[in-house]
């Protein structure tokens, strides 16, 4: 891209967007939003009291749940004040600063919450294969370990994001296309050379998408694993031990796979649905996984 010429004056605000072409009813549409943030952090914080304070939860799966519902609650607490702010008061207005730490916070979390599912996924294959040695496998001690590796491997994974991107120089343009912060919306304001940028941005994504490929390596064991049962009864049994995880996978990957289907063969997509599907991805799985494990539980 070309360099920012001497005489341009560099953006000191960012401009979020809420949904497109409906600005005079945002008002209406921020009172389902805060409904959906509050039963988030409701149910999530929920899971993770009882957890801690009820002994017979002190279990491998339940600590990864405990995992899960971290990484949902500081994805909602992340995007709550740009997605309110849009919504309430109508001030879509961000600093460069503020935008770049929003961005690290939000993309922390999703990586953690990535890392969270296929661990669980792991958990759910031992727990299947091998359910007498589940025990002595999953110990407290390493469940512990998993989480702790999840969370490193998580931060450092984005700690570059900001200042990649502090590097940069945002000249003219200033208008995101989200509600919120996102590494890969925000270099395509830049008028400066953002390859470093773009590369770092498709690692980490394609990171992610590497967490998919071995959940789905690790289903189709299962699988395998089911139809080698002979009673449809017992097939029935063990698959229900994973109806849980594989809503959570389909919600939290859903949205995302679709929006990149969207920016790379659909670019006439009417902004609107690009706005929902993300907002989706941000409201939708903090909202559902409490209650899918909560009922299930």
């Amino acid at each position: 891209m070309s360099v920012c010429n001497t005489s341009e004056v560099e953006t000191s605000t960012f401009f979020l967007i809420g949904i497109p072409g409906i600005e005079h009813a945002h008002i209406w549409v921020s009172i389902p939003i805060c409904l959906m943030y509050l039963l988030a952090i409701l149910g999530n914080c929920t899971i993770l009291f009882f957890i801690k304070t009820e002994t017979s939860l002190h279990e491998p799966v339940y600590y990864f749940l405990s995992m899960l519902a971290s990484s949902d609650l500081g994805l909602s607490i992340s995007s709550l004040p740009t997605m309110l702010r849009i919504f309430l008061f109508n001030a879509t207005g961000i600093s460069p600063d503020a935008c770049f730490a929003q961005e690290f916070f939000m993309h922390g979390f999703s990586a953690m919450e990535s890392l969270v599912l296929f661990s669980m996924s792991i958990d759910r294959l031992i727990a299947i294969y091998s359910p007498l040695k589940y025990t002595s496998i999953l110990t407290s001690a390493r469940v512990i370990k998993i989480g702790l590796v999840s969370a490193i491997k998580s931060i450092l994974l984005v700690f570059p994001f900001p200042f990649i991107l502090k590097r940069l120089k945002f000249c003219r343009k200033s208008l995101l296309s989200h509600s919120y912060c996102l590494h890969q919306d925000v270099m395509k304001l830049a008028c400066s050379d953002n390859r470093i940028n773009v590369i770092y941005g498709l690692f980490v994504a394609l990171t992610a998408m590497l967490d998919l490929v071995c959940i789905s390596v690790s289903y189709m064991r299962i699988l395998k694993i089911v139809l080698g049962i002979a009673s449809h009864k017992g097939r029935l049994k063990v698959l229900n031990t994973c109806i849980s995880h594989i809503c959570a996978v389909l919600i939290f990957y859903a949205p995302i796979i679709t929006l990149a289907i969207i920016h790379r063969f659909a670019k006439n997509v009417s902004p609107v649905v690009r706005v929902i599907i993300a907002d989706t991805f941000l409201l939708v799985p903090p909202l559902m996984n409490p209650f899918m494990y909560s009922v299930k539980s």
